[in-house]
């Protein structure tokens, strides 16, 4: 039997912990170690936790990091599968956590394997839409060999619910040090440059979704522009975005017309220039001064 540990990283998770305790406590699949790294929270989030019987530490928040917290809490299990999810994706099922093991178990070769996001039920039209994107119903492996055809997708991951063999992250470099966001895309093109495979498992499912305005828009590809623009490797090992941006505004345009909100279309397109200008700005980082990044960035806690 295969030890599990689910590692959970939270700053102020009151808001989600009836849900997510509940779901967790319903699991057909108990996690052997349940371990919870806390930014100091200001809320009763390390009390409910532990009185759930998950390990705690607490580190200062200004300590964190996307990257270097994750694979520091990974060096503090004792586990064969590693499970990482965020403080907000809640599992949809008692079977998530066996579906998500299953699936990473199903070919010998896979290194990671993360399941689907449904949008909460407070989750706006476009929001909705992001899920039904990037989240399809129909599962997939990844191999480096089909980056000819899904570009930089293939390496496309999401920690905020994915299982990873720890034996292929620590033989893959495991998660960085320094990442300021996208460390689970860091972790899979690794693994993948390794030999092993990615595995989306859409039967694996959690609630999991952000109702962004768009400024926070804007921020967050700022962040995600920053960090393709530090890990150029990436690109140069598995290509571009195959024109997945042009294909993410036509579906996005595709779904207001089918409800007729067609008073959103202006907004679509507000926010698809201000992701391009995030990114974009967020890939000449270098040349702008820390005051500003501080500003414009979603985690201005990374630039101090």
């Amino acid at each position: 039997m295969m030890r599990v540990a689910l590692i959970i990283p939270t700053r102020n998770a009151g808001p989600h912990l009836d849900r997510l305790l509940a779901a967790l406590a319903a699991q057909t699949r108990q996690p052997d170690q349940i371990f919870v790294v806390d930014s100091s929270s200001t809320d009763n989030t390390v009390a409910r936790y532990r009185e759930f019987g998950a390990q705690v530490e607490v580190i200062p928040a200004e300590s964190f990091n996307h990257g270097g917290t994750r694979r520091w809490a990974s060096q503090q299990v004792d586990a064969d599968v590693l499970i990482y999810m965020t403080q907000d994706a809640i599992p949809t099922s008692p079977d998530s956590f066996a579906n998500l093991l299953d699936e990473l178990c199903s070919e010998a070769d896979i290194g990671v394997a993360y399941g689907r996001q449904l949008p909460h039920e407070d989750a706006c039209l476009l929001s909705a839409q992001s899920r039904q994107f990037n989240y399809p119903p129909h599962s997939r492996t990844k191999r480096r060999e089909d980056a000819d055809e899904l570009g930089i997708k293939t390496c496309f991951s999401s920690d905020s619910f994915a299982a990873y063999r720890r034996e292929a992250l620590a033989q893959s470099g495991g998660f960085p040090e320094d990442a300021i966001g996208s460390e689970d895309a860091y972790v899979a093109a690794r693994l993948l440059l390794n030999g092993y495979a990615v595995r989306y498992a859409a039967n694996a499912e959690v609630y999991h979704s952000h109702n962004y305005s768009l400024l926070q828009e804007f921020r967050r590809y700022f962040d995600i522009g920053v960090f393709y623009g530090r890990e150029r490797w990436i690109r140069a090992a598995f290509g571009g975005a195959k024109n997945e941006g042009l294909r993410y505004f036509c579906q996005e345009v595709s779904a207001l017309f089918s409800v007729r909100a067609y008073h959103l279309l202006p907004e679509v397109v507000i926010r698809t220039f201000l992701k391009l200008v995030g990114y974009r700005l967020g890939q000449a980082e270098q040349r702008l001064p820390q005051s500003l990044k501080r500003r414009i960035s979603m985690f201005p806690g990374y630039w101090k």
